[in-house]
């Protein structure tokens, strides 16, 4: 169906997606990297409380990228978006933004937060040269759902990046942040 102006429904559709993803951004206007820095933090505070088995490895880590809220919505074509901060002993040193895109049979929303542990120090520095550093399938998917205790067994130890997702919420089945692009930003661009 075209509308009076040219618009077909699915560009309409594409567009009011793309609008509802750019404004879902997690700071914004004055303070950006404070008012992320707590999104940061709570994130974290949920990670280790609902998660305790995992506090060794975040606190072993060479390195923590927290991305406290990913927006996600497809309509046939989807994308997602969020921003955190990349964290070593605790302390923000870098943020990034994640970008995805994909094409198939999807369709709704929703939000989900995700960390990326990083183990050793190689893997930490390839993140950190990287222009623009892609999850691929070779980060190992330690994935808590309904009350699994997620530890640091032989696997995950084993790993040079550990990627978790946690606190989904929304009408859109499965998260995976294989094919995220992660792009350091500079706080004023937020």
């Amino acid at each position: 169906m075209k509308f009076a102006n040219g618009l077909s429904r699915r560009n309409l559709l594409l567009a009011g997606a793309a609008a509802g993803l750019a404004a879902c951004t997690n700071a914004v206007g004055q303070n950006a990297s404070g008012r992320l820095d707590a999104r940061v933090d709570a994130t974290r505070n949920y990670l280790l409380q609902n998660y305790p088995g995992v506090a060794g490895m975040v606190e072993n880590a060479k390195g923590v990228l927290y991305m406290p809220l990913m927006t996600e919505a497809g309509f046939g074509f989807g994308g997602a978006y969020g921003q955190g901060a990349l964290r070593i002993n605790n302390v923000t040193v870098d943020y990034y933004s994640a970008t995805q895109a994909s094409v198939g049979f999807q369709i709704g929303a929703q939000q989900y937060a995700h960390v990326l542990i990083f183990q050793t120090d190689e893997a930490l520095a390839a993140f950190r040269a990287a222009p623009g550093w892609v999850a691929e399938a070779d980060a190992y998917y330690a994935l808590p759902s309904r009350g699994l205790a997620l530890g640091t067994d032989t696997i995950t130890a084993q790993q040079p990046v550990v990627a978790m997702i946690f606190g989904q919420s929304g009408l859109m089945a499965g998260a995976s942040i294989a094919g995220t692009k992660y792009t350091r930003v500079i706080p004023s661009t937020f």
